[in-house]
């Protein structure tokens, strides 16, 4: 497995954590994809590894982020514990629906998602004034967040972020309150991709279920280590500058996956 990348990986995908709130599961499983095609990995397991993998070192990176925001005052912490509820429930169907659905169109899937999440946040309002729903309204979003970001191998934050703005949440707040959020949806996935998968033939080598632990080594130790810069800078870089560089960053990867997937 060529380390050098799952290094260089696990630091923008740290980076992107803190600085974000999206947990850098859309830089890892496009990545992880790439590092086991390489490897000859059953294309169907393919994507079901990287996605399992990717969720198993968000529930690290999350742990550094949640505490660099919170220092700084910045997380909403009634908010994230309403919403939390919502996101583990979904995240466990998230994990069941993925581990049924073939391969190739979990990946199609994902570079779908990937290119709306970045048209929005190229393109898409920095802050709205909509009124919050009430805590079970709450509890519908981050069911629904939950269930797609299990799919999709995030944290969460590449639809908490845009919903808590719009909702009139602002930036910097609805990136702590998200990266906040993001580490219960990724154990409860986490935990759903290696019960779904344990024990099935084909999986790389070292694999607990859907988690290769190899590439969960290399990736979190680079994460934890720039998973703090990247919250630093998200309380220093203008907001307007943190959307639209990710929402560039996010398209270049899914024309990339597209490319891969013809």
């Amino acid at each position: 497995m060529d380390i050098t990348t799952l290094l260089i990986a696990g630091s923008i995908a740290g980076t992107a954590a803190g600085l974000l709130g999206i947990g850098g599961g859309v830089i890892i499983v496009p990545v992880l994809s790439l590092v086991f095609a390489a490897e000859g990995i059953d294309p169907d397991i393919l994507i079901k590894v990287a996605v399992g993998t990717s969720l198993a070192t968000i529930v690290i990176t999350a742990i550094t982020s949640i505490w660099t925001h919170h220092r700084k005052g910045a997380v909403d912490w009634s908010l994230a514990l309403i919403m939390t509820p919502g996101v583990i429930l979904g995240s466990f169907v998230g994990a069941m629906i993925a581990h049924l659905m073939p391969g190739y169109w979990l990946s199609v899937a994902f570079v779908i998602f990937l290119l709306i999440v970045s048209i929005q946040m190229v393109v898409g309002t920095l802050q709205g004034d909509h009124p919050l729903p009430g805590d079970w309204g709450l509890r519908a979003v981050s069911f629904v967040v939950g269930t797609i970001s299990s799919l999709m191998g995030i944290g969460g934050g590449a639809m908490h972020v845009p919903y808590l703005s719009w909702c009139g949440i602002p930036v910097k707040r609805a990136i702590a309150t998200a990266a906040t959020i993001g580490f219960p949806l990724a154990l409860a996935s986490a935990v759903g991709f290696i019960v779904t998968g344990y024990g099935l033939p084909n999986l790389p080598q070292y694999s607990f279920g859907y988690v290769n632990l190899p590439a969960f080594g290399g990736i979190v130790a680079a994460s934890v280590l720039f998973a703090p810069l990247g919250a630093r800078l998200a309380h220093v870089l203008p907001d307007i500058i943190l959307k639209r560089f990710f929402g560039f960053f996010l398209f270049i990867l899914a024309l990339k996956m597209a490319y891969d997937l013809l």
